[in-house]
């Protein structure tokens, strides 16, 4: 009997084992695949990386302009608020002084027993006296009712002023609240391109500041990939590269400008030649691109406003075969990059962060269209 019977078998014997050990070797393989092409992405070539710092550098470019148009407008409004509130003070300060004068003239009355005049001439036995003090009584109830009318008419002032102010007040906490967005973007952006730059080696690095320097049409490599980005601050690139820069005429023959007033500009910007790039900054150590070319046309007895898409319309609209030394040459749909036409295919301009104010070609980036001044 116990020869007959049949022995006990594991519930994952035979194939069910075979069928589980298949499948753990898949998974094992499936997840050795999966962790080696999980954890492999191709680095980014070169030519990748600089597309996309060129890409995050624009990007930083047009919040800069926002920025730049966000504080022309907060800068308007305070100085308008600030107006608002002398003139408030100035108001008050006339009121206070008519309401003395008025308590003068009531405390007069109460001290005269504010008589009236039939009541006067009744009791005076002299009616030229009578009539003088009348005159003299017509006359300070004119000035009373010339007080009183002062006092009414600053204090309707007074009220328009506070609530022009108030809502001054609030325009101007709305552009500071764009002021720190568009702040935030440009710093967020340039870290991002600080980010991308320290993962090349040494090698790639070389590749890509030689690209750089390639594109910016000069044999002097520039220290591209410092995003420096504090209004005010920053600092220019090496001696070399400020030789560079002031040198650089392209290989061509200097324009003549058409009169004083862009001569001016121009030249005022040749001194700028190798002063860094800073977002924000309009000078005189350092610039972005729209600072600089308000900066160079304020020398010239110019004024233009601050932004990019503001300087395009600040001027006669003239298409790239009639640029002249001195137009203003915009670029990128956006127009968020600007730049000063010198002649030749050339301009001066403030390029981007680690990138100083240099001469360079209007063919480096896509042009969008151009402005002449005066």
């Amino acid at each position: 009997m116990a020869a007959h019977r049949k022995s006990k078998q594991s519930p994952l014997g035979g194939s069910a084992v075979r069928t589980a050990a298949t499948l753990a070797l898949a998974s094992a393989a499936t997840a050795t695949l999966f962790e080696g092409s999980g954890h492999a992405d191709p680095r980014p070539t070169t030519a990748q990386v600089k597309a996309e710092v060129d890409r995050l550098y624009e990007e930083a470019e047009v919040a800069t302009e926002r920025y730049n148009g966000a504080k022309e407008k907060a800068d308007a409004a305070r100085t308008a608020f600030d107006r608002l509130r002398d003139e408030a003070a100035r108001r008050t300060q006339r009121l206070n002084t008519a309401r003395q004068g008025l308590g003068a003239m009531a405390a007069a009355q109460y001290r005269t027993g504010g008589l009236d005049p039939a009541v006067q001439l009744a009791l005076t036995s002299d009616p030229d006296q009578y009539l003088e003090r009348a005159a003299l009584a017509e006359k300070a109830g004119e000035r009373q009712a010339a007080a009183v009318t002062a006092v009414r008419r600053e204090l309707a002032a007074i009220r328009q002023l506070r609530g022009e102010s108030a809502g001054t007040l609030t325009a101007l906490r709305g552009h500071e609240s764009e002021l720190r967005r568009q702040k935030a973007a440009v710093v967020a952006k340039l870290a991002e391109a600080r980010t991308l730059l320290d993962r090349l080696t040494d090698e790639e690095r070389a590749r890509y500041e030689a690209a750089v320097a390639a594109r910016n049409g000069s044999g002097t490599s520039t220290r591209a990939d410092d995003p420096s980005g504090t209004t005010g601050g920053g600092s220019g690139g090496g001696s070399a590269t400020v030789r560079a820069d002031r040198s650089s005429t392209g290989g061509r023959a200097p324009v003549t400008a058409p009169n004083a007033r862009a001569a001016e500009a121009i030249s005022f910007a040749r001194a700028q030649l190798g002063k860094p790039y800073v977002w924000g900054a309009t000078g005189p150590s350092a610039y972005d691109c729209s600072g600089l070319t308000q900066a160079a046309w304020r020398a010239a007895g110019v004024t233009l406003p601050r932004t990019t898409y503001t300087q395009i319309n600040a001027g006669q609209r003239v298409s790239r075969s009639q640029l002249a030394p001195g137009d203003l040459v915009f670029f990128y749909s956006g127009i968020s990059h600007v730049g000063l036409y010198i002649g030749g295919g050339q301009m001066i301009h403030a390029p981007r962060p680690g990138a100083p104010v240099r001469v360079a070609p209007i063919d480096e980036m896509p042009f969008a269209g151009a402005t002449r001044i005066g």
